[in-house]
């Protein structure tokens, strides 16, 4: 990361837009999870792998999605 001051203001939206699109990813992800085990009645300990599988998922694509983020937008200024 290069070397010098952290902008606030950038440093606050990447956060806050981590956050948001993490709620969002989960809530989704242990819905789904939910959904399909109820909808094929296939039981709550296969509803949990499946909430547990998909989060997997949701995390991975946070990660990815944060990485993109903090490489493109300015977060910290040189000088």
């Amino acid at each position: 990361m290069a070397q010098g001051r952290t902008t606030g203001g950038n440093l606050i939206m990447v956060v806050s837009l981590g956050i948001l699109i993490a709620v969002e990813l989960f809530g989704v992800a242990l819905a789904a999870g939910w959904a399909l085990a109820g909808l094929f009645e296939l039981g709550p300990i296969v509803g949990y792998v499946l909430m547990a599988l998909f989060s997997g998922f949701a995390a991975y694509a946070m990660l990815n999605l944060m990485r993109r983020v903090i490489r493109y937008e300015r977060v910290s200024q040189s000088g």
